[in-house]
């Protein structure tokens, strides 16, 4: 099991970004909840979201951890978040008095971002999208779907962040600024994560431009672009994808090097060490269940990666020795066997188990049988391009040609048809 080192990694976040990933410690790591609640709470008093400071104390307290609630504290945020929120809505009703676009738009944009630092996302996701409206530029627009994106994640309305991926991808300002194209591959990569399509959501993260750094904290850190992308490519990727999109990427090398763990997992991996790889990844396994959005797909990915590594490990081979394949993946000859089993039930892998001697054997298709049939098709289409030839050929030499009349009659129907190619006529001109 590989330790976590919770002021290392909460350090990667700012923000409800580091808040939530230690929230979320609490709640899934007893060896860690006390210090992550620690962390938490002092995050907390660093902000304005006193709704929730409030509610995660009262159930540490419920739960007898060693947790101070900070009343005075939460009277006092309260209170000038009152004052701040009648200063803002004053302000924005006066720039639509006076009908200044970009008054109006940075009104807003300071509601969108006062709503998102008390907690109140959806007030805030309002704010954002209703300061579309007043966008003047297309780089202000593009914006105005970063923050959109940026609220949505927060409490994981993915439908919303895939609509205002596309609609940013769009935009004429994508591309001029590489860290504004990093947050949107990193969020489009987390919506096909949601939704299980894991190869899209490789693709996705192995684009993230390097020069993104650490400036989606709040959400995503560096660290975390290698390794879910290197998770979702293992899962999904063959030999070849993995040397080209991984191994050779020079951006997303940059990635591998700030998690030597992840790297050596696809280094052993595409070089079939699988001892190896399997037990880094399995030690790796508890701190990717800490992760807010990774935990749900990790055993998954686990399964995919594995069922990989067997298919992999067969397919040189017309037969393979039971045994120093079990011991090649750390497992027993048995449960060996119930994979296989399972692999060949789900037509994921085409061989047949030898379950006396311990012997797997490779189905190769019948090369000797594809042969005769592909000679055979082959035949039938030349008899079929000669035999239209010769017809042609005939036609020329009998000068026969075939003429639609325009007004059709009784007796022109008739002629017609005596110069048809199918009419018996027809067939004894041109020797048939």
């Amino acid at each position: 099991m590989a330790a976590l080192d919770l002021e290392q990694y909460a350090g990667q976040y700012v923000g409800m970004g580091k808040i939530c990933r230690l929230l979320h410690i609490v709640k899934h790591s007893p060896q860690h909840a006390t210090d992550a609640a620690r962390m938490a709470a002092a995050e907390l008093q660093k902000g304005k979201n006193t709704t929730l400071y409030r509610e995660v104390c009262k159930q540490w307290q419920e739960k007898g951890m060693p947790v101070q609630f900070d009343e005075p504290w939460v009277t006092q945020v309260d209170e000038n978040a009152a004052r701040t929120i009648e200063r803002l809505e004053t302000e924005l009703s006066a720039a639509k008095s006076n009908l200044i676009k970009e008054s109006i738009r940075l009104g807003y944009n300071e509601l969108g971002a006062f709503y998102l630092e008390r907690g109140e996302l959806p007030n805030s996701l309002k704010s954002y999208i209703r300061s579309r409206e007043y966008c003047t530029t297309s780089k202000q627009i593009l914006e105005m779907y970063l923050n959109v994106i940026r609220v949505a994640l927060g409490f994981s309305n993915f439908s919303v962040v895939t609509q205002n991926v596309g609609k940013a991808e769009q935009s004429p300002d994508y591309g001029k600024d590489k860290r504004d194209v990093g947050k949107l591959k990193v969020a489009a990569g987390l919506s096909n994560l949601d939704a299980r399509k894991y190869r899209p959501a490789a693709r996705k993260f192995i684009e993230t431009p390097f020069e993104m750094g650490n400036s989606f904290a709040e959400m995503f850190s560096a660290n975390d672009v290698a390794t879910f992308g290197g998770l979702c490519a293992l899962a999904t990727y063959d030999r070849n994808e993995l040397k080209r999109q991984l191994i050779d990427n020079a951006n997303f090398k940059n990635y591998l090097e700030l998690v030597p763990e992840v790297r050596e997992i696809i280094k052993d991996f595409y070089e079939s060490r699988y001892t190896t790889c399997l037990g880094a990844l399995e030690k790796l396994k508890d701190v990717l269940l800490l992760d807010i959005y990774l935990r749900p797909h990790v055993a998954g990915l686990y399964e995919m990666i594995r069922q990989r590594a067997l298919k992999q490990y067969v397919s040189p081979f017309m037969s393979v020795d039971l045994n120093k394949m079990a011991a090649a993946f750390n497992t027993s000859t048995q449960l060996l066997e119930k994979e296989l089993a399972q692999l060949i039930m789900d037509g994921k892998i085409q061989v047949r188990i030898d379950s006396h001697n311990k012997i797997l054997y490779a189905q190769r298709d019948n090369e000797r049988v594809i042969t005769f049939s592909k000679t055979i098709e082959a035949g039938q289409v030349f008899v079929a391009d000669t035999e239209a030839s010769i017809r042609r050929l005939n036609m020329l030499r009998c000068d026969f040609q075939v003429k639609h009349s325009r007004v059709a009659s009784p007796q022109a129907g008739q002629q017609h048809a005596a110069g048809q190619p199918g009419s018996a006529g027809a067939r004894r001109s041109l020797g048939f």
